[in-house]
């Protein structure tokens, strides 16, 4: 899999595309990701990316020529199956939507800024919008990694333990249930006693019965 990330602060996204899982991934080969400072591609001579919004508002908004002018770049190399838009107004980011990215070979993640992008990116060159929370950050360099970690590391082979991945919270639509390891017993606090008896089916039991409670007590919206 390629990821092409297009944001106005690469140094905010860096470190953690070479840093543990995505490191690892394009270690083995198996990922590769590219990015893209916007400002490269603005034929402003001071740099400037964006420019104030048409009928006053406040804030300023990234403009379409350059953002066009890499996305175009991008595509002149390759064909991608995504060009996605970080945006609190998109589609909310969940597991499934993970999964589902996962499959595919090549997306671009296009990182909001500002007060936002010229509507016309939006209407024209993206094809997928997608928002990690209703809540506003100060860009989308945060939610592209966030989005990149997750996609990522569902890839066969990135895990060394595939099937740690395919048991996380959220795969089976529930939460994920209480881990523990050694000591079994510190401070007085014991490790339940079924996970230490080898009984294989009431050991699984134990732990959809756990999912079960506390997705009814943390989110009851996914039952």
């Amino acid at each position: 899999m390629r990821i092409d990330i297009i944001t106005v602060l690469p140094e905010m996204i860096e470190g953690a595309l070479h840093t543990s899982i995505l490191k690892r991934a394009q270690d083995k080969g198996l990922t590769t990701f590219g990015l893209h400072n916007l400002r490269d591609y603005t034929l402003d001579k001071h740099k400037r990316v964006d420019d104030y919004p048409y009928g006053g508002e406040a804030g300023m908004v990234l403009q379409i020529e350059p953002i066009d002018r890499v996305i175009s770049h991008l595509k002149s190399q390759r064909e991608y199956d995504e060009v996605i838009f970080t945006t609190p107004d998109g589609e909310v980011f969940t597991q499934s939507v993970a999964n589902e990215l996962s499959l595919l070979k090549n997306i671009i993640i296009l990182c909001g800024h500002y007060k936002g992008i010229d509507f016309r990116v939006r209407e024209h060159l993206i094809t997928r919008e997608i928002s990690i929370g209703d809540f506003v950050l100060t860009g989308g360099e945060l939610a592209a990694a966030m989005i990149a970690d997750a996609v990522v590391r569902l890839i066969p082979g990135v895990i060394g333990d595939e099937q740690s991945a395919l048991s996380d919270s959220f795969q089976d639509g529930l939460l994920a249930p209480p881990v523990y390891t050694r000591p079994s017993e510190y401070k007085g606090w014991k490790v339940p006693e079924v996970l230490l008896s080898g009984h294989e089916k009431k050991i699984q039991e134990w732990r959809h019965e756990q999912a079960v409670v506390r997705t009814k007590k943390l989110r009851p919206d996914l039952l």
